[in-house]
Formats: structure tokens, C-alpha cells, sequence
């Protein structure tokens, strides 16, 4: 039986979640999160400094979205959360609290702003309004498991996968290609090896 956890780096993760710097018109976006734990702090932290990284005078309007597990699961609350930012200017929100994000997406969707997911690929859900998803390469982390031990050279213990192992990512297809422009690929690309080659720092919320 194998002993080991694979996780990826949250902070990567967010960093790399400012294609809204890109098409925000209000200088103003969110972030609505899950309860207040490491991880998601981790979140807020590498997409709120990505995104001043662009632009240091961005607005950042977080809200964590409860207290107990119902956190995650609870999109009337995301919904209102969501909608709250909205009025006070935010364009983009960034969404990472579980099932909650249908809530988010939902008010995006109503008034015609644009929302991030997280995880997985949810740009689907609703095309022209999800700008992008950020990733956890949870394929990446299996498979690199088990080709270590295949190959003679796994190890028990935790691996932390980023951005230089293909850990985390962000994603794009046929249902946001029209909002992602190929001048901000490019820069997200740039933004991306820098992040590997060391240029850029990207530190956590302990840091």
C-alpha cells in the first residue's frame, strides 16, 4: 500500500488566476472562499498578490462563506456573496469554496460578469461567463506516483507538486478561447515560467 500524499500548491495555483487583470473594467475584483482554513488562505493570498503583481492598486473584495461545513455547500450563500461584491464594482470573481460556486457562478451569469472556478475544468457550466478554471493536476499526481514506483524510485512521504511539476495550471478551450486573448496567454505563459525559473516569488499567506 502506498503512504503518500500528493498535494499541489495553492499559492501557484491562484497566481496564476489574473487573466482578470486582463478584462476587468473596474479595477475591481473577488474572491469568494470557503471557511478560514490554511488552504484556502493560500488561495487568497497567491491571487490577490498575482493580481497587484499586474496591477498594484487592484481592489481585492474577499468573503469566506461560513464558519462550519456547510461552507461548502451552500450557493444561495455564494449567490449573495457574489452579488455583494458585484455592487460594489467587482467585474471578476474568483471562486473557491466548493459546491458553493454554483452560487457564484449563478450571479456572474445574472449580471453579466465573469467568475473563476476551481479544481477542475468547469468553464462548461456556463461558457462566456467563466473566464478560466484554476487546476489541481490531480492526473499528474497519480500518474507521477505510480510511474515512481514502476520504475524503482517512489518514496513514501509528501510530495508537493507546482508549477515547474505540471501540478497546478489554468484552463483553456473551445468555451473561453474567445476571452482569452492570445496577447494574455502569452503573458500567462511568461508569468508562468518566471514562477519556475525563481524570477517571481510567489509566497504564501505565512510568508
Amino acid at each position: 500500500m502506498f503512504d503518500l500524499s500528493c498535494l499541489t500548491s495553492m499559492k501557484d495555483l491562484s497566481w496564476s488566476a489574473w487573466p482578470q487583470l486582463f478584462v476587468t473594467r473596474t479595477g475591481k475584483i473577488g474572491f469568494v472562499e470557503g471557511m478560514d482554513i490554511p488552504l484556502i488562505r493560500n488561495f487568497g493570498a497567491g491571487y490577490e498578490e498575482g493580481a497587484k503583481y499586474v496591477i498594484p492598486d487592484t481592489e481585492v473584495f474577499r468573503n469566506m462563506t461560513g464558519t462550519t461545513p456547510k461552507a461548502w455547500n451552500d450557493p444561495n450563500r455564494g449567490s449573495k456573496l457574489a452579488l455583494s461584491q458585484i455592487e460594489r464594482g467587482t467585474d471578476v470573481i474568483f471562486a473557491a469554496a466548493g459546491f458553493t460556486d454554483t452560487g457564484v457562478f449563478q450571479a456572474a451569469l445574472q449580471l453579466s460578469k465573469l467568475a473563476i472556478g476551481v479544481d477542475s475544468n468547469q468553464i462548461h457550466l456556463h461558457p462566456g461567463t467563466i473566464l478560466t478554471s484554476m487546476l489541481k493536476r490531480v492526473d499528474i499526481a497519480v500518474y507521477t506516483s505510480f510511474s515512481e514506483a514502476k520504475f524503482g524510485t517512489w518514496d513514501s512521504g509528501v510530495q508537493v507538486l507546482r508549477l515547474a511539476e505540471n501540478g497546478v495550471g489554468w484552463a483553456l478551450d473551445e468555451h473561453n478561447r474567445i476571452l482569452i486573448s492570445p496577447e494574455v496567454e502569452a503573458r500567462l505563459e511568461q508569468a508562468e515560467k518566471d514562477i519556475i525559473s525563481g524570477k517571481i516569488i510567489v509566497k504564501g499567506y505565512q510568508e
